[in-house]
């Protein structure tokens, strides 16, 4: 199953709990007032390890642990972003397709990290909370558990898709708690030595939508109360001298428009990208133009594009993963393996890429002995990064391809509960523990199938396992 601009669906379920929102800035994707169609989470090495960059300093200048804050990209053109209840950020695409540098992005995520060093969601009053719950969930829950082979992260692998409805309005919140977490950004900014008038300069372009009527305006505008007040609040931070000075490392600037022309040449059509970009001879224009090729089914063509820039930046991970996806798309499996390898090596913490490198190997290899290479590759992929399912679906696959059939059950269920689907779950564990000889795998596979026990499983979830059962039995 093949999907416009080449993009590997990989769905999965968000549990309940999750899913009481606080609208800092509200999620405009799936609304079904607007006709606007489901929701997609982008997963891309590239942008989210940018994002990771800028967002991981500022927190620890917030003392608060990177690893309690869950990042996630959603593919929509809204200036926008938001917190979720676990510390759940979400950044729109459009953020850092419309910003006009890294230092407008890093003060947006300054305010987000504000909001979260306040707990202004915790002081969410109930009645909220329980609005959020239905709105957010009407959005997200429901993702189908399906995956579509025949795309990696390069190719920005959308990783869920929920069904479209209504989202009803987001409460706002008061200029207070907005005031606030400027203050607190600016602290948080002005620690890390990066300037604020990336921010001041977002915020006096939005506010130029105020007389735009309500349909019209960003959602940022709407779910941010963004008062002249407030735009004289920061600009009066910036005069007394608070976050006025020092840029973002260097490189970051640089780094940011690699990633804004690579969401631009994956999101936008290839005939505009390639309009947009034609005369751009910058690496980020010659990206942009390499993905419009790609995305148009001119392997050749996107290849002799980036291979200059490969040559002219020897050090990037990802121009290499983005060679080696064009040839895995490009039916060139075994190609691939070379340039994903040399990307990992590269960017060895990256599950992403290291997902890439696994599925090369299992398509292109030919043989056991690099099947194996790949089951190394795709559990390590999938244990670096558990809740994607879709590394789990790869690793059973190779597994199957060995015949070693108890395992890939196990990968198999992993799959199932990273996707929310506990009678997939029991099931698969089941027949895995049956299977396994005693050890570590075989334990991993009773503590999932206890962890669904079926005394905990919904009169549908049982229904779905009796069916799986039913049918499994008659083969």
């Amino acid at each position: 199953m093949r999907k416009p601009f080449a993009l590997a669906i990989w769905s999965r379920t968000i549990p309940a709990a999750v899913l009481l929102m606080a609208a800092f800035l509200a999620p405009a994707t799936a609304q079904a007032q607007g006709g606007r169609g489901p929701i997609s989470i982008i997963r891309d090495a590239e942008t989210e390890t940018l994002i990771r960059s800028m967002l991981d300093p500022l927190l620890a200048s917030a003392g608060v642990d990177r690893r309690l804050v869950e990042l996630t990209i959603v593919q929509d053109r809204a200036i926008n972003a938001f917190v979720a209840q676990g510390n759940r950020l979400f950044i729109h695409t459009g953020l850092i397709q419309q910003a006009d540098s890294a230092a407008e992005l890093a003060g947006v995520l300054a305010h987000e990290v504000g909001h979260i060093a306040g707990g202004h969601l915790v002081r969410l009053p109930e009645e909220m909370r329980l609005a959020m719950l239905r709105s957010i969930a009407a959005m997200l829950i429901g993702a189908g558990a399906g995956v579509a082979a025949g795309s990696s992260d390069a190719a920005l692998g959308i990783m869920m898709g929920g069904q479209s409805s209504a989202m009803g309005q987001f409460y706002a919140f008061t200029r207070t708690q907005e005031q606030a977490a400027d203050e607190a950004g600016f602290v948080f900014l002005q620690r890390v030595g990066w300037s604020g008038q990336g921010l001041e300069r977002l915020l006096r372009r939005l506010l130029d939508q105020e007389l735009l009527a309500v349909g019209r305006q960003d959602p940022y505008f709407r779910t941010h109360p963004l008062s002249r007040d407030r735009l004289e609040f920061v600009q009066e931070q910036l005069a007394r001298g608070r976050a006025a000075g020092g840029g973002l490392p260097a490189g970051m600037e640089t780094r940011f428009a690699m990633v804004r022309a690579k969401l631009n040449g994956f999101i936008n059509a290839p005939a505009a990208s390639w309009r947009r970009y034609l005369n751009d001879d910058s690496a980020p224009g010659r990206y942009a133009r390499a993905v419009a090729q790609f995305r148009s089914g001119r392997t050749d063509a996107a290849l002799e594009i980036l291979e200059p820039a490969i040559r002219e930046q020897p050090a990037n991970p990802y121009l290499l993963e983005f060679k080696g996806q064009i040839l895995f798309d490009g039916g060139r499996p075994r190609e691939a393996i070379a340039p994903l390898a040399a990307a990992l090596r590269l960017a060895p913490n990256e599950p992403l890429i290291r997902l890439a490198y696994g599925r090369a190997l299992m398509e292109g290899g030919g043989d056991n002995e690099t099947l194996w290479r790949a089951v190394a590759e795709l559990q390590a992929a999938a244990r670096q990064d558990r809740d994607n399912g879709f590394a789990w679906g790869q690793l059973a696959t190779a597994h199957a391809r060995l015949e070693d059939l108890p395992n890939a059950e196990l990968a198999l269920a992993e799959q199932a509960m990273a996707e929310g689907d506990t009678a997939e779950a029991r099931f698969r564990a089941s027949r895995a523990v049956r299977g396994l000889p005693p050890g570590p795998a075989r334990q991993r596979a009773s503590d999932l199938r206890n962890a669904v026990s079926r005394d905990n499983l919904t009169r549908d979830e049982r229904r779905a396992e009796d069916e799986l059962r039913r049918r499994d039995r008659n083969r």
